[in-house]
């Protein structure tokens, strides 16, 4: 079975009925967008999320905790959409994360990537993620549900994003380190102190691990604590020069299995809501 079929501890959906669900990877990015209000969004949707919601949501690791919650709020099929207080409220990680997980089960196979949007502030490339997916031909699409929504003024179909609108976390690393990109243009633009090349290398380990089926959320960290430029060793900048000039899948899998790389059973959330904390990981 292709890896990427396979569902992770973290995508796996449960009993979930597919039998209503389209197939075709944008009307299931259709159905994700109707599901979820990012944290962020409230204003957009004229709509005040309640704090806890706010607090609460988006702490929630996996997709059968997602479910657990649309259905409390709505039991309804996945289809319908929702208005804005029956959604989940969450970020683009669990955007892209809930419509691999419907991809996966739908027959498509698919991986949620962490990188890099350009077409969110002009020259600032913002910490995000998106959903690939494989097609026929075995080539690559990435898709980013959450811009679907009319709102979101783009110049590209969000179906298809352009590998230069949305940059994987590796190939900014190796801009930055090659004096292309300013690191300091890289992060989370609502906080000032997320940014530099610190926040793209913990990029590059998120992605790598999603690549390796484990689909962390954006304030998880792990192995030695760099949570400044200042922090970075002469170890960390060649072990992370490794990963992102890794050219196959092969290659990505030798290197992810370095203790510094692998995601351990406990972790650290750097969570802004709940505090520094340490937390227990379920396995598949």
């Amino acid at each position: 079975m292709d890896f990427y079929l396979k569902q992770t501890a973290y995508s796996d959906p449960g009993g979930l009925d597919i039998g209503g669900l389209p197939r075709d990877p944008g009307e299931l990015a259709g159905v994700v967008r109707d599901l979820i209000i990012h944290r962020g969004e409230g204003e957009r949707f004229g709509h005040t999320i309640p704090e806890q919601r706010l607090h609460e949501d988006a702490e929630s690791r996996y997709v059968t905790e997602m479910l657990r919650i649309l259905r409390e709020r709505r039991d309804a099929p996945l289809t319908e959409p929702r208005a804005p207080e029956e959604r989940f409220v969450g970020t683009c990680r669990d955007f892209s994360l809930l419509h691999c997980s419907l991809l996966r089960a739908t027959g498509t196979p698919a991986r949620i990537r962490c990188g890099f949007g350009t077409y969110f502030l002009d020259g600032w490339y913002e910490d995000h993620w998106v959903t690939e997916y494989r097609l026929p031909d075995g080539s690559w699409r990435l898709v980013d549900p959450q811009v679907l929504h009319p709102s979101y003024t783009l110049d590209f179909d969000p179906l298809d994003v352009p590998r230069d609108r949305f940059v994987v976390a590796g190939d900014v690393w190796r801009a930055c380190r090659a004096g292309r990109v300013d690191p300091l243009r890289c992060g989370f633009s609502p906080i000032d102190r997320l940014k530099g090349l610190w926040f793209v290398r913990a990029n590059v380990g998120h992605d790598l691990a999603a690549l390796h089926g484990v689909e962390v959320l954006p304030w998880d960290g792990w192995g030695p604590e760099i949570l400044d430029d200042a922090s970075l060793t002469d170890d960390d900048l060649v072990l992370i020069d490794a990963v992102a000039a890794a050219g196959s899948e092969d290659e990505l899998r030798r290197l992810y299995g370095d203790p510094r790389l692998t995601v351990p059973d406990v972790i650290t959330s750097y969570t802004t809501y709940r505090g520094v904390r340490q937390v227990t990981l379920r396995r598949g």
